[in-house]
């Protein structure tokens, strides 16, 4: 079972692309298989889509043998505003769709994961907070889960911190309130 090539169709027919038109990056870190970012316009937005962080299922890092079939999969997707160059951004990716296989997390919609520095060049986003994406899960054969797509938003340490108070939704409904757009790279923290 070839994972990454039926994610890879997933996605892009997600988006209506050929893979001819995507521009993409590979990352690669020690002891790792080398994982993608693809770079698709859509309009005035970019979305940067992982592919390689499902080529295994999560699992319990403390299970003494990881099951190689089942156990949840995902990927990551961040939407942005064109306009601002991102750079570094293909790099952060890698590392946080690496979290599983490197530090035994799971990636969920909610989760929290704090990069320790800057998601990019130049932003004041050291963090960013997983959500449910709009790409329709990408359908495995059986006993293996489907590969889920999980939306990347930034987030500053102000509203990590906010996130670890009061929780995800929290801050979802002070953007709301605030009419924050979080796909603009130049945004600022809201007030909390």
């Amino acid at each position: 079972m070839d994972v990454l090539d039926r994610v890879r169709t997933g996605v892009l027919d997600h988006f209506g692309v050929d893979a001819s038109g995507v521009d993409s990056a590979s990352v690669t870190f020690l002891g790792l298989e080398p994982i993608e970012i693809l770079r698709i316009a859509d309009g005035d937005v970019v979305h940067y889509a992982t592919l390689g962080g499902s080529r295994h299922p999560m699992g319990d890092p403390h299970d003494l043998v990881a099951d190689p079939l089942r156990g949840p999969r995902a990927e990551l997707v961040l939407s942005m505003r064109t306009g601002t160059a991102l750079p570094g951004v293909a790099k952060a990716l890698g590392v946080l769709v690496a979290s599983p296989a490197v530090e035994g997390v799971v990636l969920q919609a909610d989760a929290l994961l704090d990069l320790g520095e800057q998601l990019w060049q130049g932003s004041s986003f050291t963090a960013v907070l997983l959500g449910e994406s709009e790409i329709d899960p990408v359908t495995l054969p059986e006993p293996a889960e489907p590969v889920r797509y999980l939306a990347v938003t930034p987030v500053t340490a102000t509203e990590a911190a906010w996130v670890r108070v009061r929780g995800a939704q929290a801050l979802r409904d002070a953007w709301a309130e605030a009419g924050i757009d979080v796909r603009d790279p130049d945004r600022g923290a809201a007030s909390l």
